[in-house]
């Protein structure tokens, strides 16, 4: 009961949103009434305007803020469907869903936040909350410290931040490596050398971590289990024996697909087969 306090204080973003405008009915057009026609206009483009993205998130925000969950995360959807993308949008939208209860779709929304974000702490901190609430619990294989310690520095700052610092410490080792070449001072020459070193190796490694945010962004072998729950098969049939059962929100790895079956593996190394409807991408 803490731990849900503790995510309720937590979705309680501070925005400050209008409140939209209520669209009004046109009245019929008239051919004799230029006052008609121009109200008419106004009237076609009031709903037009109410559509604009920003007009729907003032709108999704209210309607959140107002506890009114299931119409907020109708309007976010909406917002989706133009095709806009952001962190900020898929936090949002993962919090309405959590709050509605439906801690699938709030996990696969709090990862399409984190792909995006995964410095940011606040969806992070959600979604390890979002993923005590589902049944199965399971446990990741053990891997060396230095790959989880590489992974943890790495979600630091998302990729854009990485490539920057990287343009960044490029510039700093041809000025440190010119220093080097051009100075005349022993002492000068040095610290250009060693210098120029550092930031080759920092360079590259700010340039590594860039490249593995952005392939992670793009990843399409990632899902999350939608349903209540489904057994995994041995084989894509569904006369195929059970090997185990998964629950919503569960997260798999898609290794391979088959006409309507999707090949998964979990963190604790155990494969099967699943319907591809009951899972979704992230």
């Amino acid at each position: 009961m803490n731990t849900i306090k503790m995510l309720c204080c937590t979705l309680a973003a501070a925005f400050v949103f209008g409140m939209p405008a209520a669209a009004q009915e046109a009245p019929a057009a008239s051919a004799e009434s230029a006052v008609r026609a121009e109200t008419d206009d106004a009237a076609a483009e009031a709903p037009a305007a109410a559509a604009t993205p920003d007009a729907l998130w003032d709108e999704a925000n209210t309607a959140y803020l107002n506890a009114d969950y299931h119409t907020a995360i109708g309007v976010y959807e909406r917002i989706l469907a133009q095709g806009l993308v952001s962190a900020k949008l898929y936090y949002n939208l993962a919090n309405a869903y959590f709050k509605e209860g439906e801690v699938g779709k709030s996990i696969l929304f709090y990862n399409r936040a984190l792909r995006l974000a995964p410095g940011n702490e606040d969806v992070r901190y959600n979604l390890a909350v979002a993923e005590t609430m589902t049944k199965d619990k399971i446990e990741r294989i053990p891997e060396f410290f230095a790959v989880a310690w590489m992974r943890t520095l790495r979600h630091t700052m998302g990729c854009t931040a990485w490539s920057l610092l990287s343009l960044v410490l490029l510039a700093a080792m041809l000025g440190l490596l010119l220093l080097y070449l051009l100075s005349q001072r022993i002492g000068l020459r040095k610290a250009g050398f060693y210098g120029t070193l550092a930031a080759f190796v920092l360079f590259v490694l700010t340039t590594w971590f860039a490249v593995l945010e952005r392939r992670e962004i793009l990843r399409s072998d990632e899902a999350v289990v939608m349903v209540a729950s489904s057994a995994v098969k041995s084989s894509p049939d569904r006369a195929a024996t059970d090997l185990f059962m998964l629950h919503e929100g569960t997260k798999a790895t898609v290794t391979a697909s088959l006409d309507d079956w999707c090949e998964i593996t979990l963190a604790d190394g155990k494969k099967g087969w699943i319907e591809s409807r009951k899972i979704e991408i992230i």
